[in-house]
């Protein structure tokens, strides 16, 4: 009977891994827990293999294996206490910084503490005896297998980052029999990049940096961006958030949420920096073939699930090591511009929302101004519609939380009481901190906007989940009703008795007879608090005629082919004929 490579895929992983990342010395204690590794790997000659029988040994051998060859040396062992004899030469690892790959077998995680024999608990593991350990568990479906690509990724992304150092890899096993795997699938390697590494050639095609929440942008900084985008042809793809204003920028949010989306979603390379990002339709359809996340922290974040290279450096050296020779890739700032611009053009009519609102404010905005927007509902409209560029914007997109929207303005207004700070949240986000506003260090440079439709009108959206429950979804996961159900005293009351200038509007009319106070470039003797109260249908319907404007325009095209078809055809044929044309197919 031939022998193979075991099925369990969790095992091949790490397997192909071992050789991408150059692991071919491997220490091998006996044991059943790790069969399927050790059988695997014993009938491949990439790896040469040694047998030590005692583990504490086995990781002393490694170490001086290490230290000599200059390479990194695995072990593996079995379950039960085997693992645990493995501390002392770890411990030497570590403080010598020896890459030393320790792969340790177990029973699947659930079985721990359950009085099942030598199944142990190694969640813990003492600080100085791996720089890294990660579970790697079964794999059921695709998230699983992503997983533990990441999660072994990482591990031996440690074997040499910043120094190196030993490392650990709890591999679980269901002892299958089954080696019938004659190659192994292929592995995507995540490589890490920093200092006098070799980098990696910028691919040929359309490239496009993705900048998630951003900090304020130095001259320099944003010079280096536009310097790497004007040598290699890219493009920026911002929210709000990003804070990036330079040439090279595009609010893609409004291209990518139309229902049929542009072919530039297609991107041969995309350049992930910044943090998180709440513009959900860029970062849900856009469609790279790989990407690129340049940040100092050097982790290994695979938002887009096609990670290829991570970069430890400042995003300032990054764009300038690869702007210092001319590329050949597409031209893209043009198309990004010029499809925005199309579909901005084309917005229609919509009902009295945030939409609206977001639509007739973001252009009139006081420039020198600072934004900040609230999760997710006002987010999402503002970044349909470009502010100007000297206006900053924030949201609370770290945690992703409603409960310190306005707090995290009432802050920032402090820092400089000569400019004027905006504010737009939902109902529910302002009544959750709503106590904020009894702060007596406010000042009159705050200006908030209450987006108030009495519920999370968030799942009543189309394009929720939720909103397939109706009317229901309101009792409790939409939490309808609350705050005095969009009463029309009890904000008014409520502000003006803390020494807020009120002002509300409950449609198009009364808003557009008011809004020109709230976006006053003067600081007013009051903080401003505008509430628009809007129905959770309307904002339905808003958000939908945005998400569908490419479609209109695609469904209008069609009319007007038909009709053209039509006129061509009767001038052709004559009625007669087509009339006998339509008696034949009938």
């Amino acid at each position: 009977m031939n022998t193979y490579y075991t099925v369990e895929r969790n095992v091949q992983i790490v397997i192909s891994l071992l050789k991408e990342y150059g692991v071919k010395r491997v220490i091998v204690s006996p044991g059943t827990t790790n069969i399927t590794f050790v059988a695997s790997i014993q009938q491949d000659s990439y790896f040469k293999m040694y047998s030590a029988a005692d583990e504490r040994s086995a990781a002393y051998i490694a170490c001086g294996l290490a230290a000599e060859s200059g390479e990194p040396v695995a072990l593996s062992c079995t379950g039960a206490t085997a693992s645990r004899n493995y501390v002392p030469g770890l411990t030497e690892a570590y403080y010598r910084k020896l890459p030393v790959v320790a792969i340790t077998a177990c029973h699947r995680s659930v079985e721990v503490g359950q009085n099942i024999a030598q199944v142990l608990d190694r969640t813990q593991i003492q600080k100085d005896i791996a720089k890294c350990s990660v579970l790697v568990p079964m794999v059921f479906d695709q998230n699983d297998e992503w997983n533990c690509i990441l999660k072994v990724n990482k591990a031996l992304t440690e074997l040499t980052r910043n120094g190196g150092g030993p490392v650990h890899i709890n591999l679980e096993s269901k002892f299958s029999k089954d080696y019938s795997i004659k190659s192994l699938p292929g592995v995507r390697k995540i490589t890490h990049v920093s200092g006098n590494d070799i980098y990696p050639v910028i691919p040929q095609g359309r490239i496009a940096i993705y900048c998630s929440s951003h900090q304020k942008w130095k001259e320099d900084e944003v010079e280096s961006l536009d310097r790497f985008c004007a040598t290699n042809n890219a493009v920026v793809l911002c929210d709000h958030t990003s804070n990036y204003k330079g040439k090279y920028r595009v609010l893609s949010a409004l291209i990518f949420s139309q229902a049929h989306l542009s072919e530039l979603a297609n991107v041969d390379l995309l350049i992930h920096i910044g943090s998180i990002s709440g513009d959900y339709y860029t970062s849900v359809h856009i469609k790279p073939k790989q990407v690129w996340r340049v940040n100092e922290d050097g982790e290994i974040r695979d938002t887009f699930r096609k990670l290829t290279h991570v970069f430890e450096m400042s995003e300032k050296d990054f764009f300038l090591h690869y702007s210092n020779s001319v590329s050949s890739n597409i031209s893209n700032i043009e198309c990004y511009k010029n499809e925005y611009e199309r579909i901005a053009a084309s917005i229609p009519d919509v009902p009295f929302s945030n939409i609206y609102i977001a639509k007739t404010l973001a252009p009139q905005l006081p420039k020198q101004s600072v934004l900040h927007l609230g999760i997710l509902n006002s987010l999402r409209s503002w970044n349909f519609f470009e502010i100007d560029k000297t206006i900053l914007s924030y949201s609370n997109v770290g945690g992703f939380g409603i409960d310190g929207d306005m707090s995290s303005l009432i802050g920032a207004s402090l820092a400089n009481p000569e400019k004027l700070y905006f504010g737009v949240f939902g109902d529910l986000a302002f009544f959750y901190d709503m106590n904020s506003l009894g702060n007596h260090n406010i000042r009159n440079n705050v200006r908030i906007l209450l987006i108030n439709n009495g519920r999370g009108t968030e799942f009543r959206n189309y394009s929720h989940d939720a909103s397939r429950f109706g009317d229901d979804a309101d009792l409790y996961i939409a939490a309808a009703g609350h705050y005095g159900n969009k009463s029309p005293e009890l904000v008014k009351h409520y502000a003006t008795d803390l020494g807020f200038e009120y002002l509300s509007a409950s449609s198009k009319e009364e808003f557009d007879k008011c809004y020109q106070k709230f976006i006053l470039e003067q600081i007013t003797n009051k903080p401003i608090l505008f509430e628009c109260f809007t129905d959770t249908v309307d904002e339905n319907d808003a958000l939908y005629k945005i998400n569908h404007i490419v479609e209109k325009e695609f469904n209008d095209y069609v009319t007007e082919l038909k009709t053209a078809t039509k006129k061509i055809a009767r001038q052709v044929l004559g009625d007669g004929n087509i009339q006998k044309i339509k008696t034949k197919i009938q």
